[in-house]
């Protein structure tokens, strides 16, 4: 069966972008007989609040887009293996293995030291322990170079968390936005590494664009889930304003959660 995710960051509250990518990931689960695995990404414990992800779960009731594995109310109930703040020993666990076979290595490069994007291999030989303090990187051949997979605070990494998630939850299909395409070659080469020979199949959607280069982000209040329901709106009138933005329907008419499968039928 196809399984797909919906996997908001609770560092700030939801907005009309996050209600495109619901409406690509129920629309497309549901037009194909799949069910959605709710993902809250918290791996980010400096940015992360509590009261954001208790924002987004009561969003997502409102909106009407209720997941098949854990529920709102799972979340609610207490530590949830959708919640990726209560997973750091299933990451710990999976790095293991790759820590025996000596895949993982200690950096102490910054982001200012590095001036481009892919990693040169810097700390590669230096032999750094994997402590506290110090990022962790994965040796793979990716055109972006070794994987940062838990950062000097002690984070797990985005790349890592999600693609042991991905792993573990047997997530066939990773519907997200445009701007995370360039993530799908490190996933799947990290997925390798974690032994799956398939990987899952990656959709890529359009995104709703403030300008031609800056898309819509948390901070732009004026698209915020509460502040649309604040001022009147209601669900169906947000999905389809959500829709039409991203050329799904021609003109915005509203539609409820249920109804976003036609979209993709």
């Amino acid at each position: 069966m196809m399984r797909t995710r919906f996997a908001p960051s609770p560092t700030g509250y939801l907005h009309i972008g996050h209600v495109v990518n619901a409406i690509y990931v129920w629309g497309i689960a549901r037009a194909r007989g799949g069910e959605v695995l709710l993902r809250i990404e918290d791996h980010d414990r400096q940015r992360s609040r509590p009261e954001y992800e208790g924002a987004l779960l009561d969003d997502l009731d409102w909106l009407g887009f209720q997941p098949d594995i854990y529920s709102t109310g799972d979340f609610r109930r207490g530590p949830c293996q959708g919640r990726q703040s209560d997973r750091d020993e299933t990451y710990r666990r999976a790095l293991a293995p790759l820590i025996d076979r000596h895949l993982v290595y200690g950096c102490d490069c910054t982001r200012r030291q590095l001036e481009s994007p892919v990693y040169p291999g810097t700390c590669r030989e230096r032999k750094l322990p994997l402590v506290d303090g110090v990022g962790w990187r994965v040796r793979v051949e990716t055109d972006d170079g070794d994987v940062l997979v838990r950062d000097r605070l002690g984070n797990w990494t985005y790349q890592w968390a999600v693609t042991v998630d991905d792993t573990m939850q047997q997530i066939t299909h990773v519907i997200r936005g445009d701007d995370l395409r360039d993530s799908a070659p490190r996933q799947i080469a990290l997925a390798h590494l974690l032994g799956r020979e398939i990987p899952p199949d990656f959709v890529h959607h359009p995104l709703i664009m403030k300008s031609a280069t800056q898309k819509v982000s948390k901070s732009d209040g004026d698209t915020g889930v509460r502040e649309l329901r604040a001022s009147g709106w209601t669900a169906a009138r947000v999905i389809g304003e959500a829709a039409a933005l991203v050329g799904l329907q021609t003109v915005s008419r509203p539609i409820v959660a249920a109804d976003v499968r036609r979209f993709f039928e």
